[in-house]
């Protein structure tokens, strides 16, 4: 082979193939306007203008499970007669942690319409405190002061319009330090093919208070009526927040984990079920 063969089959310019297949692409830096693969200009300027095409580096910390609580022993066992070594074991109560970006589906493109959208109010950072998405479902925890901006954004952008609030349960969690109290608001479009979506906001026992969505969400008011009655979660701003299940003068708040069973006696046929902290404890 002559060398001027040599230096053509070696040079870096190409492999020699008069088709060019197999020539080396350039790099970023010495891109050229046939091979630049660039996003929309105009998406783009907007989303680094609001912060949504930043996805933030999760911490290993905000990844990780919240631990809100523990189970001790199985199937009844937790000491004395216990010979099978059930009643040692502990097992955590973990809810899932953070989830980083891409989320999947169409759980991106919520999240970067309502970045766009807050971007020109109260912010997308400052309002969402962090995004799960577990089990095929995303959720948003919102920050209580955010809630009725961030609902109204939900319900009125024509790219979004989650019309439904499917109303608002209420999850109490004492071994949440300072978030002891969950209000999560089940969310639906019909406009865009049935996507969900839900909205959870925590607040301590001692400052049990969330922002009502009833003037977003009018079908909300007994829903809330509900969760202030068996959780005690004060809805500022609601039109009627009075007890629905409970009699008026009924103290407490039932469905609050700390709450005693206590209860009446039920009759039947002659029989009497005592009350759950009054039956027999099997040692």
């Amino acid at each position: 082979m002559s060398d001027e063969k040599a230096e053509k089959n070696t040079s870096p310019e190409g492999t020699g193939l008069e088709s060019g297949e197999g020539t080396t692409l350039p790099d970023k830096e010495v891109d050229s306007a046939d091979t630049r693969t660039d996003d929309d200009r105009q998406a783009v300027d907007v989303a680094h203008a609001t912060g949504v095409g930043r996805w933030a580096e999760l911490s290993p910390v905000d990844s990780e499970p919240v631990k809100i609580g523990e189970r001790r022993g199985m199937f009844g066992a937790t000491r004395g007669q216990d010979t099978s070594g059930y009643g040692g074991l502990v097992t955590p109560t973990l809810l899932p942690g953070a989830s980083a970006r891409p989320y999947g589906s169409y759980f991106d493109e919520v999240a970067d319409i309502l970045g766009r959208a807050l971007g020109e109010s109260v912010g997308y950072d400052d309002a969402v405190e962090k995004v799960v998405v577990d089990r095929g479902e995303m959720t948003l925890f919102v920050a209580r002061e955010h809630l009725v901006a961030v609902a109204r954004v939900l319900r009125d952008h024509p790219d979004l319009r989650f019309e439904l609030c499917m109303g608002v349960s209420g999850v109490h969690y004492p071994g949440e330090p300072g978030r002891e109290l969950h209000a999560v608001y089940p969310l639906l479009s019909i406009t865009h093919g049935s996507r969900r979506l839900r909205l959870e906001v925590t607040c301590p026992d001692d400052d049990a208070h969330v922002p009502s969505v009833v003037e977003v969400w009018p079908g909300n008011d007994w829903h809330e009526r509900e969760v202030w009655d068996m959780f005690g979660i004060e809805f500022d701003g609601h039109p009627a927040l009075t007890r629905i299940l409970m009699p008026d003068d009924w103290p407490g708040h039932p469905q609050r984990k700390d709450y005693p069973l206590g209860g009446i006696p039920v009759e039947y046929k002659g029989g009497v079920v005592p009350p759950p902290d009054e039956r027999r404890a099997y040692s």
